[in-house]
């Protein structure tokens, strides 16, 4: 038993909808939160820029003492893993690897789509992966940057959101995919509007579930399980209001966030 607490963290607010699926999976953890709120979004900064903040943000929840990593964040998770591993010694679990096993058990004519910030879709990581496991499996990616300040905003089913989804999505419906990937964390936010444009027929994977899964899987097989009242401390790096008010609206209670340094770190 380890009742140490599992940290999360997201370049914003979309590593909450891990956190959902974190206290669905794991009832009995702690969680500590961090967003980067501050220099957010990551998918348009380089590699070197996003290992660098996401460093500091790992060595912020070991102060926490947490006993695991959940990287909440597909870009961190798609050019910076090998990096924090390397750095790292706890357990880290990326969000990647996870929404591909599902996307590749969930498709059924073999043509998928992935959606991501621009860092991720040229990383190539979910194409690799998928291709890995199957090798006939067609992949269609396609970059939507402004999903990201959408779900920030809380903009999330609007005309606006509507408007752009179709834009982003149009090329992606017309290649006839039965599934896409939400490759960011983000993304989930606008599951409704995005089922909207892309219609019924299409599955849509959500790696936070399946992220969850493999962090539960870690702990059980390293006997690390904890047995806590499932508290969740958030902390994040500028604009709490705002984070608390889209926390609230994810988690379906009430949030309220520590403003820190990150830099300190």
């Amino acid at each position: 038993m380890d009742n140490r607490p599992i940290g999360v963290f997201d370049s914003g607010v979309g590593g909450l909808t891990v956190v959902k699926q974190v206290i669905k999976a794991l009832p009995k953890e702690d969680i500590i939160y961090f967003g980067d709120t501050a220099r957010v979004p990551y998918g348009s900064k380089s590699r070197d820029t996003v290992t660098k903040f996401s460093s500091q943000i790992i060595r912020f929840l070991l102060s926490k003492d947490v006993k695991a990593v959940i990287i909440a964040c597909n870009t961190v998770s798609s050019n910076c893993f090998e990096a924090l591993t390397a750095e790292f010694s706890l357990p880290i679990i990326e969000v990647v690897t996870p929404g591909v096993e599902s996307c590749v058990e969930t498709t059924k004519n073999k043509i998928v789509g992935i959606i991501g910030t621009e860092a991720t879709i040229k990383s190539g990581a979910y194409e690799r992966k998928i291709k890995e496991r199957d090798k006939s499996i067609e992949v269609y990616s396609k970059a939507c940057p402004l999903f990201v300040p959408l779900a920030e905003e809380g903009w999330i089913d609007n005309d606006i959101a509507i408007l752009t989804a179709k834009t982003y999505l149009r090329e992606l419906v017309e290649k006839n995919i039965d599934s896409i990937i939400l490759g960011c964390t983000h993304y989930p936010l606008l599951k409704k509007c995005i089922g909207r444009v892309i219609g019924d027929n299409v599955k849509i994977v959500d790696p936070a579930y399946a992220a969850a899964v493999k962090m539960k899987q870690c702990l059980k097989k390293n006997d690390m399980l904890g047995e806590n009242s499932g508290k969740v401390e958030f902390f994040v790096s500028d604009n709490t209001e705002k984070f608390d008010f889209v926390c609230g609206f994810v988690l379906k209670k009430e949030c309220v966030a520590e403003k820190i340094e990150i830099e300190k770190f």
